[in-house]
């Protein structure tokens, strides 16, 4: 797993998207940084593509069976994500592995659980052919879209190709990259308003760096950097735990022996709105997920004392959207 723990530092560059010498200190000191950072204000992107592809994002007819949309699984009212364990297929049955946010996807090294997917395109394209999902063809999809005409006017206007596979999953790309919730009440603390946190909240997040939670979460996302296993200290997996094909992680991608149980770090970004938690969606609160976590990852039994500040200050972690703060729990 050596692997895996070089990637937590690497990472803390990375996530930021600054050089390496700014991310570092000129003296290359990194002591001298948090190691987390805080999400940028604004993103420069082009509106009128984050105006196209958030309609395309929330147009059911992107699906074959004309309904089921992205925003299905991804509800922007409720935290990127949709509240389910698994979200609902398009044959009305349960998908196979947790739906995680689509907020502030784009700081994440790679998407999905298992980490399948390089960009988000990559990720788009694979739901728009997932049989799950959309379960369309771009020979299905195209002349769909070209039936639009508001589609028809806006693509040919922002796009030399016109309505075209690439333009398409630009589009909707460009809106997830837009989809950022910066200005938690965290971010504000860490850029130097010290009465952003309560006293409680500030020895939380002591807690959990103190603890090691910050190992894995770590950078401007908060995690989304690396990839580890479930289960370093304690078998998260035993019996009489029935394994599914989701619990194989990164495994079911690499066919590696060493990827079984691995998964993608998630972003613990608004992190209070998207319950359940893990990859199966089995773990409803967060007190739960801090203690499961410190325990099968950490090796520690905090107290519920300890557990209470933790959480305390990942409820911090709830940022806004388009200048509105995101809904609470």
């Amino acid at each position: 797993m050596a692997k895996y723990r070089l990637l937590a530092l690497v990472g803390v560059v990375f996530a930021t998207g600054l050089p390496v010498a700014s991310a570092f200190g000129q003296g290359g000191a990194l002591a001298q940084y948090e190691p987390i950072l805080p999400l940028p204000e604004t993103v420069a992107l082009d509106r009128n593509k984050v105006a196209l592809g958030e309609r395309l994002f929330h147009d059911p007819r992107l699906a074959q069976n004309n309904a089921l949309a992205c925003a299905s699984c991804h509800h922007l009212s409720r935290g990127g994500a949709d509240g389910r364990a698994r979200s609902i297929t398009n044959s009305g049955a349960p998908d196979v592995i947790n739906t995680l946010t689509v907020f502030n996807a784009a700081f994440n090294i790679r998407t999905s659980w298992r980490g399948e997917f390089r960009t988000l395109e990559e990720q788009t394209e694979a739901d728009l052919h997932n049989p799950r999902h959309a379960n369309t063809s771009w020979e299905e999809l195209l002349p769909k879209l070209k039936k639009d005409a508001h589609y028809a006017t806006e693509f040919a206007r922002l796009y030399p190709a016109g309505i075209a596979r690439a333009s398409v999953l630009d589009a909707i790309a460009t809106f997830e990259r837009s989809l950022v919730t910066p200005n938690s009440r965290f971010d504000q603390y860490l850029r130097g308003r010290q009465d952003a946190l309560s006293a409680e909240e500030k020895r939380g997040y002591a807690h959990f760096k103190n603890y090691g939670c910050v190992s894995c979460h770590q950078g401007m996302n908060i995690g989304g950097n690396l990839f580890q296993k479930i289960g370093i200290f304690k078998n998260y997996f035993a019996a009489p735990r029935a394994i599914t094909p989701a619990d194989l992680g990164r495994f079911t991608v690499t066919q590696d022996e060493a990827d079984r149980h691995v998964f993608r770090v998630p972003s613990l970004r608004n992190v209070a709105l998207t319950a359940p938690y893990f990859h199966d969606g089995s773990v409803k609160t967060l007190e739960q997920a801090v203690a499961l976590m410190a325990e099968n990852q950490l090796g520690r039994r905090l107290s519920p004392a300890d557990i209470q500040l933790i959480v305390k200050f990942l409820r911090t972690l709830t940022g806004e959207y388009q200048g509105k703060p995101l809904p609470h729990d």
